[in-house]
C-alpha cells in the first residue's frame, strides 16, 4: 500500500513511525513532513491546506490512504474534497470536524445531549462579554471559539485578567477571527486526562489515556502552549472511570454527532477533567493531539494501518484494538522563549540521521526541524524535538526520556524538569 501523510509536526512524526511498522506498506509519503520524517517518508513540498495539490499528488501516486494529522485542513473540508475525487481518507468531514473548529458548537452540543461539561455563556459582542465578568465567579476560563494552536484558551485568576483576556481576544484579534466569538465557562478542578478514540461513527476503541503538560515553565507554571511533554497512560484515570467516561461521553458524543446529521469518523480526542461531581469534557479535538500521540502509538499493539482503515471502511467493531501493559514518557525540547517569540536555525547536536545512536526504547520525534543545504539538521519552530521512552513502568520511561533528552543540544534549548512527577505523585498515593 501506498500511503499519504499530511502535516508537519511530532503528531505527523509517531504516526508515519507506526504506520512504517505495517507489513503492508510499500512506500510513504508526507506532505510537507519535516527533517526527521524525511527518514522514514518521502517529504514532498506541499502545504496542508493546498487541497487542490495534494488530491493531485495522491492520484498522481496512486495512494491507497491518506491520514490527515492536522486540524486546519480537516475543519477546512480535506475529506470532503478527497471523497469527492474518490480517495480514502482518515478523518472526519468538515460537518464533524466542527467538534474541535468551534467551542460554540461542540458546548451546545454538549448542553442538548446531557454530556457533562462545564456550565458556561457564548458572546460575539465584547462589551456583554465583560460585563457578564462582573459578576462572574473567579477562576473563569475564556476560550476563543476556533482554532488557535492550542494557545486559544485563558484561565482567568482575577476579574482584571479575564477582562484583559476578552479584550486580547475580541478587540485586539491577537487569535484572528478565531476570537470573534467567545466561550467563558466555569472553572473546572481535578485532575485532566486525554484519551484519544478510534471511530468509524458506530463504536469507539479508546486508546491508552494520557497526561499532557501545556504550561511553559515548571511547577504548571508560565503560559499555555501546544504541550511541553506527556505520558501515558494517566494513573488518575481507572478502569472505573473509563467505564463511566464510556457511557456519559463517548458513546453519547458520537450518538450526538449522528442525530444532528454530521457522523465522525476517525480519531477523536476527549480532553476530560475528572471532577468531584465526576468527569467533565473540557474540549474535543477532531485528531490526533500533539504531543499526547508521540507516547500513545508507541504503546499500540497491532497494525495502526489496519485500524485506519477500518475506521474509513466502517468495520472498526471488527478490531481487536491492544495496548501495552508498559508506559511511554515524551519530553519535548523546544526554543527557548516559545510560545511568544523564539529563534529559527539553531544548529542541532547529537543525533544521527535524526535520532540519538545506541538508544533502545528512545524515538526522537521532530516537531520543528529542517536541514540546511549542507545537511545541518536545525531548529525550525517552537516546538523542536519530543525525546520518547517506553518501559516497563513509569518511573523507567520517564528516567529513559530525560536522560536521553541530555545527549540533545542547541542554543536555548529549554524543557521543562518535572514531566511526570504528578502522574508518579499519583501512582505513589494508589500504594
Amino acid at each position: 500500500m501506498k500511503v499519504l501523510v499530511v502535516g508537519s509536526g511530532g503528531r505527523e512524526h509517531a504516526i508515519v513511525t507506526s504506520v512504517a511498522k505495517s507489513p503492508r506498506v510499500d512506500k510513504i509519503y508526507c506532505a510537507p513532513g519535516n527533517a526527521g520524517i524525511a527518514a522514514l517518508a518521502e517529504c514532498v513540498p506541499i502545504g496542508a491546506m493546498e487541497f487542490d495539490k495534494l488530491v493531485a499528488f495522491a492520484k498522481e501516486k496512486e495512494i491507497d490512504l491518506t491520514v490527515i494529522g492536522m486540524d486546519d485542513p480537516l475543519v477546512g473540508g480535506i475529506v470532503d474534497v478527497f471523497e469527492k475525487e474518490g480517495l480514502r481518507v482518515f478523518g472526519p468531514r468538515k460537518n464533524a470536524a466542527i467538534l474541535e473548529g468551534s467551542k460554540a458548537f461542540s458546548k451546545d452540543l454538549m448542553k442538548k445531549y446531557n454530556i457533562p461539561t462545564a456550565a458556561y455563556e457564548t458572546f460575539t459582542d465584547p462589551e456583554k462579554a465583560l460585563e457578564y465578568l462582573e459578576t462572574a465567579k473567579m477562576p473563569i476560563v475564556l476560550k476563543a471559539d476556533g482554532l488557535a494552536l492550542g494557545k486559544g484558551v485563558i484561565i482567568a485568576q482575577t476579574r482584571d485578567e479575564a477582562k484583559a483576556a476578552v479584550r486580547d481576544m475580541m478587540e485586539n484579534h491577537v487569535f484572528g477571527k478565531s476570537g470573534d466569538h467567545v466561550v467563558i465557562e466555569e472553572f473546572l478542578t481535578g485532575p485532566e486526562v486525554s484519551v484519544l478514540a478510534f471511530t468509524d461513527g458506530k463504536v469507539v476503541k479508546p486508546m491508552v489515556s494520557s497526561m499532557d503538560h501545556k504550561r511553559a515553565n515548571d511547577h504548571d507554571t508560565g503560559l499555555n502552549t501546544g504541550g511541553m511533554g506527556t505520558v501515558a497512560p494517566n494513573p488518575y484515570y481507572t478502569p472505573e472511570i473509563a467505564a463511566e467516561c464510556m457511557e456519559k461521553i463517548f458513546l453519547p458524543t458520537i450518538h450526538a454527532m449522528n442525530a444532528e446529521g454530521c457522523p465522525f469518523k476517525g480519531c477523536l480526542y476527549f480532553g476530560l477533567m475528572l471532577t468531584p461531581d465526576g468527569p467533565k469534557v473540557i474540549e474535543y479535538n477532531c485528531r490526533f493531539g500533539d504531543p499526547e500521540t508521540q507516547v500513545v502509538l508507541p504503546l499500540l499493539e497491532g497494525d495502526l494501518l489496519h485500524i485506519m482503515e477500518a475506521c474509513t471502511n466502517g468495520t472498526l467493531a471488527d478490531e481487536d484494538v491492544k495496548f501495552s501493559d508498559g508506559a511511554a514518557a515524551c519530553v519535548i525540547l523546544a526554543s527557548g522563549g516559545y510560545p511568544v517569540a523564539y529563534e529559527k536555525g539553531k544548529p542541532i547536536s547529537g543525533l544521527v540521521d535524526g535520532q540519538l545512536p545506541d538508544e533502545e526504547n528512545v524515538t526522537v520525534y521532530h516537531s520543528g526541524t529542517a536541514l540546511t543545504e549542507d545537511g545541518t539538521l536545525v531548529t525550525n519552530g517552537g516546538r523542536v524535538l519530543g525525546v520518547t521512552a517506553t518501559g516497563p513502568r513509569l518511573t523507567n520511561a520517564l528516567s529513559h526520556a530525560y536522560e536521553a533528552a541530555e545527549k540533545i543540544h542547541f542554543d536555548k534549548l529549554h524543557k521543562r524538569s518535572d514531566i511526570g512527577l504528578r502522574a508518579l505523585k499519583a501512582l505513589a498515593e494508589k500504594q
